[in-house]
């Protein structure tokens, strides 16, 4: 019953932190050229399987959030359309989880980087028309380059110093 309740407790908190780093800096977090720091939590699954429905219920929320505020273009698209793409990331990411360069899990920043640019590239896309798919996909894509795979294999280095994860 208490690993139950960790688990949970992890993942709720994984989703809660997501939702803030998003919210946080909510301007940048949408759009067709867009940067979520929280996008970093998304090497969690490394690390802990819980961190997939976490990260699935976090941008949803996050999502959601920025669509009733206006701050989402996407609108309700985003709640399928990236809640889907995240957790086929995140899947994806916990698949990788035991290939690694010098101790950090380089290979398992890259899921969220490739799925996110091309599903919400192609989301993109059909939101504002006009505009090819690649473009808003290599829009997506630096975004969560530097999110996911700078920013996260930074947190993975300071995850690999503690023991109690």
């Amino acid at each position: 019953m208490q690993n139950k309740i960790q688990t949970l407790t992890r993942a709720g908190l994984i989703a809660a932190v997501y939702v803030v780093l998003t919210l946080v800096i909510q301007p940048i977090g949408y759009g067709t050229v867009q940067f979520r720091v929280s996008e970093l939590l998304t090497v969690l699954p490394v690390y802990m399987p819980e961190a997939i429905p976490g990260l699935a219920i976090g941008c949803f929320v996050s999502n959601l959030v920025g669509l009733s505020i206006g701050a989402n273009p996407a609108g309700g698209w985003d709640l399928l359309i990236g809640t889907g793409a995240t957790v086929v990331a995140a899947a994806l990411t916990y698949r990788l989880r035991g290939i690694r360069f010098k101790n950090l899990p380089v290979l398992a920043t890259l899921p969220p980087v490739i799925v996110n640019a091309i599903a919400i590239g192609v989301e993109l896309a059909l939101v504002y028309g006009g505009v090819p798919w690649y473009v808003h996909m290599l829009g997506v894509a630096a975004g969560q380059i530097l999110a996911c795979s700078v920013c996260g294999t930074v947190l993975a280095a300071a995850l690999n110093k503690v023991k109690t994860l």
